[in-house]
């Protein structure tokens, strides 16, 4: 049976494989491996969704499904006054995660957490390339629960391949969230940024 990312415990055979990034004038050096996304590689969503952020951030930050850390570790090298929280299901990317943030000299929380069950606290932004894979329903449950977590100003980034239903996430992100927008469009990739969440005002 293949390992998909977003299992919790990876068995395929370990196949380490370094990855340098470059984010906003930060040299990274990342180790990824196989039953984690993405392997020796940032994927081009991930790279339009970093690019994308706005010029500043700062407080409580969540890389939500966070593979190995590229988004995490990326944010908190480029804006070290953050506090950086990674959470993802799968606990081989959790660990890259941790040993990425080592290596690039960030401080991170990992955490493991299927979507937010595990994760404490309210975050300033959450950040995340979700898991398209693992089905609509996951992922609509995700940007849920997301609206319960955001401080007041705070902000939700996703990206989504336009072929893999941007558009539609963009329809269904407009009934739990007061302000959303479309902050990039590229290579079919679409940013969106949302505000607002309609559950933080019950």
């Amino acid at each position: 049976m293949n390992d998909y990312y977003y299992t919790q415990n990876p068995t395929s055979e370990h196949k380490y494989a370094p990855c340098d990034y470059t984010y906003r004038g930060h040299p990274l050096h990342f180790t990824t491996d196989a039953g984690v996304f993405s392997r020796g590689e940032v994927d081009f969503g991930t790279d339009v969704l970093l690019k994308a952020l706005p010029e500043q951030l700062s407080g409580r930050i969540l890389d939500l499904g966070c593979g190995w850390g590229a988004v995490g570790v990326s944010v908190g090298k480029c804006w070290p006054g953050c506090e950086i929280v990674m959470s993802d299901v799968n606990e081989r990317a959790l660990e890259l995660s941790a040993r990425n943030a080592r290596a690039n000299g960030v401080a991170v929380q990992t955490v493991q957490s299927d979507g937010l069950s595990n994760v404490p606290g309210s975050f300033d932004a959450v950040i995340t390339n979700p898991p398209i894979r693992a089905g609509k329903q996951v992922i609509y449950g995700m940007f849920r629960d997301c609206a319960g977590r955001l401080r007041e100003n705070g902000a939700l980034y996703i990206v989504i391949r336009k072929q893999q239903g941007a558009e539609s996430a963009l329809k269904f992100l407009k009934t739990i969230y007061d302000h959303v927008e479309t902050i990039d469009k590229s290579g079919g990739f679409w940013v969106i940024c949302c505000r607002g969440g309609k559950e933080n005002e019950v």
